[in-house]
């Protein structure tokens, strides 16, 4: 809850019940745990809700950043090797060291469609299945990174209704004090309005993080799924011009590929 809205309130109820003004620096955690503890059930439900939907996004949250660091440096270095070796069996024999690595995970299927056509070494009969392989491999691999990003964007979409919920029955709390005591008093309709600040309060507290995240996520697999199309390209390439890359050409440096490899992850 605002701190300024939460001093504020205390503040009026001690000059109704013609206390004298206690200075606004000190009610603090004190201010807030007398209005916590005169909530209600419903509103005791909402929190406790928001509670878990809030442990959970942030759950995701950090297990996602590990997952997009790791991810983005063994893609770093399995990409290094990949164009430093001259024959297909090197990289095959590497990429198990790169697990994190949608890049490794997509060779490792389109490597296993060339050995079954060409048993591991020559020019593909066919190109096509070689494509087809690339392209659902992808989409494995992209569908990987985007697990339980829905459920950040639901939470992101949902807590800050919950927390209207609380908000709703905080007003009707308030006018039900006020039906009761007969009078027009801030005493009557305080509980019911602490109820309706602090519910907001979470489910925003709850919701922000949750659409940061989600967003920067989600820029962060546009990049990856960029980054493996680039790959896939290159990959069936190589395959292509296996035999004479193995058998006349040296390695090439890194200003010899193609532009579009240059870009994302490849940096």
């Amino acid at each position: 809850m605002n701190p300024i809205l939460t001093a504020a309130l205390v503040y009026v109820l001690q000059a109704d019940s013609g206390a004298g003004p206690v200075p606004l620096g000190t009610q603090g955690f004190s201010a807030l745990a007398q209005m916590m503890s005169d909530i209600g059930a419903i509103a005791i439900g909402v929190l406790v809700l928001l509670l878990f939907a809030s442990l959970y996004s942030w759950t995701v949250i950090f297990a996602k950043m590990s997952m997009f660091r790791k991810a983005t440096k063994e893609s770093r270095r399995f990409v290094r090797a990949f164009r430093k070796a001259t024959r297909l069996q090197e990289i095959a024999a590497l990429a198990g060291e790169y697990p994190s690595s949608p890049l490794a995970q997509v060779f490792e299927e389109v490597y296993d469609t060339y050995q079954r056509q060409t048993g591991g070494s020559g020019p593909p009969r066919n190109l096509t299945p070689l494509e087809r392989t690339a392209q659902t491999a992808s989409s494995e691999a992209v569908t990987i990174l985007e697990r339980r990003m829905t459920w950040l964007a639901t939470i992101a979409a949902t807590s800050p209704f919950v927390g209207l919920f609380g908000t709703v029955m905080g007003v009707v709390d308030a006018f039900h004090g006020l039906g009761e005591a007969g009078a027009a008093t801030l005493r009557a309709v305080a509980p019911g309005i602490a109820e309706a600040l602090i519910t907001t309060a979470a489910g925003l507290f709850v919701a922000v993080p949750a659409v940061v995240a989600y967003n920067q996520f989600s820029g962060r697999i546009r990049v990856f799924a960029s980054a493996i199309d680039d790959f896939c390209r290159e990959l069936l390439n190589s395959l292509e011009e296996a035999p004479v890359r193995a058998q006349t050409a040296p390695p090439r440096a890194a200003g010899d590929y193609p532009r579009e490899a240059e870009r994302g992850l490849y940096k």
